[in-house]
């Protein structure tokens, strides 16, 4: 249809589709700037849609920005052009580098004169876009010609319409006599006229339009934000002195020739191959029983180890090689743990360690003890041996190596030495050098190889995934490969929803900045990735009122994050109201969170936010082309990844013992009969018997039928009796008593610490489990 009055060079806005019978061929053209017959003939197959947005930015310079398509909604590359005559370098998917210009100009100052004449009335009043590109001269390649392309866009009368049209001249080195000369003119398509959108949100909705057969759900008024301009190609003003960078222009130059499919090819061969001898190197070399977690231990805590601790013997005369990852320093408990009268959270579980062979108590974290004893580094992990030395008494604490162990005075049945190992092969945990690995090679494929924005997303979450499953954070130790394997099908799934709702519409915007691409995208996706890391010292473990209560600073640490993201929430929320796009987002948003507060009112089960969720959730709120988002897509990327390869797609609904891992889980409490009120310091502890409550009826219909007793942290009674004899006690050391109601031989909750002290003092326990 021919152009309306009010599309004209002031308002290009608008949806043009190439006329063939008008316009002349381009096959000449074509082949003096490069291109091959093929591509030529397959050009010539198609017909061409313009999408052209025109505005200007917040600097109020003119900008037009031009999506192409061709027959059947394939992209055919984009043109942005700023009206302000500065030579600026492109890295055009067709020809290669070029660098071009373009301007409004009188078609008067034009000297070509197949390019000055012609227009309408309103084209010479208004002006025509004036626009020169050529081939970069370093970069033609050995065969190829240097071209130099003069181009003016306007309208004309084509047949009695009113179109517009692009006049083009071409000089090349394959052309002696003269340049070549093109009119390609463009018929205003109406129907699609989406001229209020801009290249990101027009591709945004005619995927809508297409997908969904829904074109109402497209926000009437919509616009979108300006493609960013590289800040390292621009000119900068200071004191009457202009800087000029192109430092974008000059790394796309010099990085062309490593940009071919092959070479892309040929790395991710080699970066494939050079990961499977890591992963060979870091698992496979020693047996996978000599591997141990940060939180192994050979006496479990409570009644884990039952009976006078018969289920964790041999108590003695044992020895063992094995392997320590990195980075257990950092690994603390997460609920509260009694030793004697003392309640320790928040730190590895370290007792003893303070004596001269530095003997430490069972239950200790067998990583832990090594790094304070000095055998192993916690940056590199390491390999030690441990021997079992049976019964010890009077632990000592100590601090080295930033860990502190607290002491223990009563006997305890199991203890352990540590010595130096030299029998296993590979001891050095590699995490650092595949992270260094992963990152070079990540940066590589933004600055150097460039692969198409689709390509580089998907490289960045497999390699995330796999460094977190494989060596920053592994489930279990060796990994289990069937479990990891089983959470990565899921992920490649929700990560392709993840990048059609927002990586699309953010990524190829800084196609023209790789540099910019790399600091905005790389540095969050990796502080993302290593979230045990980044987020190690903020003392929040658990969204849940109890974690957040009982970690010092845990309070202020989740007011300040909330703080922190409503803030950028707010500014994201500024952004996608600029855009009109707000109510659309709010209505999606808006309906997630009914849909969650219905299920968080589910009975018998308790909503989890694992950070996963968070991703997936504020991701979709980050799709527009602006540097912010670029950082926040980043980052949430990456926290994804850690979430499911850490921990796997955990349920979002569990239940009150899974939400509490080893903590109290609200059971109910005995009471000591026993008192400091009624304990009788003149008898001799060899004939004392301390004495505890029946079970109330109400608690035997719930299927509570016994008693477990701690004694010095070592189930010494399990039945149900009501008094316990201390008759092998030794008197000269203090003794802890706690009890525990039981149901089928397992025990419940456990109760504060009852003290007696040498002198006969008997310290009541305190209300309450740990």
């Amino acid at each position: 249809m021919a152009a309306p009055p009010s599309v004209t060079t002031r308002n290009f806005s608008g949806v043009f589709v190439s006329d063939k019978q008008s316009s002349d061929s381009t096959d000449e053209l074509l082949r003096l700037q490069g291109m091959s017959w093929y591509k030529r003939r397959a050009v010539s197959l198609f017909n061409l849609t313009l999408y052209i947005k025109h505005y200007a930015d917040d600097d109020g310079v003119e900008r037009i920005d031009v999506d192409q398509k061709l027959s059947g909604g394939i992209p055919g590359g984009s043109d942005n052009h700023t009206l302000d005559w500065q030579e600026r370098h492109c890295d055009d998917e067709v020809f290669g580098l070029l660098i071009y210009k373009t301007r409004r100009v009188s078609p008067e100052l034009i000297e070509d004169e197949f390019l000055k004449t012609g227009w309408t009335e309103d084209t010479l009043a208004d002006g025509v876009i004036h626009t020169v590109a050529w081939s970069d001269p370093e970069n033609h390649g050995s065969t190829g010609y240097t071209w130099k392309a003069e181009q003016i866009w306007g309208f004309q009368l084509v047949n009695g319409e009113r179109q517009h049209v692009r006049l083009t001249s071409l000089t090349s080195s394959g052309k002696k006599d003269g340049p070549v000369r093109v009119r390609l003119t463009y018929k205003h398509d109406t129907a699609t006229n989406v001229s209020s959108l801009s290249s990101v949100h027009a591709f945004r909705v005619q995927s809508l339009l297409k997908e969904e057969k829904r074109p109402s759900t497209i926000p009437e008024g919509s616009i979108d934000l300006p493609t960013p301009i590289p800040l390292l190609d621009r000119s900068y003003t200071f004191k009457g002195h202009t800087i000029t960078f192109a430092i974008e222009s000059a790394t796309l130059r010099l990085t062309r020739p490593f940009t071919s499919s092959l070479l892309f090819a040929v790395f991710a061969i080699i970066y494939i191959v050079s990961s499977v001898f890591l992963i060979r190197s870091q698992w496979y070399l020693d047996p996978a029983s000599s591997f141990v977690g940060c939180t192994s231990v050979f006496w479990t805590e409570n009644a884990g180890c039952g009976l006078n601790g018969e289920l964790c013997a041999p108590f003695s005369n044992f020895s063992f090689s094995f392997r320590c990852p990195a980075q257990c320093n950092s690994v603390v408990l997460q609920n509260p743990r009694i030793v004697g009268d003392l309640e320790i959270n928040f730190v590895p579980f370290l007792v003893g360690g303070g004596d001269n062979q530095q003997t430490y108590r069972a239950d200790s974290f067998l990583c832990a003890s090594a790094i304070q004893a000095g055998i192993i580094k916690d940056s590199t992990g390491g390999c030690a041996t441990v021997n079992l030395v049976g019964q010890f008494t009077d632990y000592l604490p100590t601090t080295s190596f930033r860990l502190s162990s607290v002491g223990f005075t009563p006997d305890f049945p199991m203890s352990y030495r540590l010595t130096t190992d030299s029998t296993l092969k590979q001891c050095v945990d590699l995490r650092n050098v595949a992270l260094a690995f992963n990152i070079l090679a990540t940066c590589l494929l933004f600055i150097v190889f460039r692969p198409k924005p689709i390509v580089l997303y998907w490289f960045l979450a497999c390699v995330g995934f796999w460094h977190v499953a494989l060596f920053s954070q592994p489930q279990r130790y060796p990994p289990p490969l069937d479990v990891a394997f089983g959470a990565f099908l899921p992920t490649l799934f929700v990560s392709y929803g993840l990048w059609r709702v927002s990586w699309r519409f953010t990524l190829p915007a800084f196609v023209d900045a790789p540099i910019e691409a790399m600091l905005w995208y790389l540095a969050p996706y990796w502080a993302g990735v290593l979230t045990n890391l980044t987020t190690a010292n903020i003392p929040i473990n658990q969204l849940t009122a109890t974690d957040i209560t009982q970690q010092p600073g845990g309070l202020t640490a989740l007011i300040i994050i909330v703080l922190i993201v409503l803030v950028l929430v707010l500014n994201q929320v500024r952004v996608i109201r600029k855009t009109g796009w707000l109510p659309w987002y709010l209505g999606w948003y808006v309906g997630g969170g009914l849909a969650v507060l219905v299920l968080a009112f589910l009975p018998g089960l308790q909503f989890r936010l694992h950070h996963y969720i968070i991703s997936m959730a504020l991701l979709p709120g980050t799709g527009f082309p602006t540097r912010l988002s670029a950082i926040y897509q980043g980052f949430l990327l990456g926290m994804f990844l850690n979430g499911v390869a850490a921990f796997g797609f955990a349920s979002i609904l569990q239940t009150a013992a899974d939400i509490a891992g080893d903590g109290p889980t609200g059971s109910p409490l005995p009471e000591f009969v026993t008192n400091s009120t009624t304990y009788d310091p003149s008898v001799p502890l060899g004939n004392q018997t301390i004495f505890w409550s029946s079970i109330p009826n109400a608690l035997v219909t719930e299927g509570w039928n016994g008693f477990s007793l701690l004694v010095d942290d070592v189930e010494r009674y399990a039945g149900n009796a009501l008094n316990y004899s201390l008759a092998g006690l030794d008197a000269g050391l203090p003794h802890f008593f706690r009890l525990a109601y039981a149901s089928g031989g397992s025990a419940g909750d456990f109760t504060m610490p009852a003290t007696l002290w040498p002198n006969g003092t008997w310290v009541d326990s305190l209300p309450g489990s740990p």
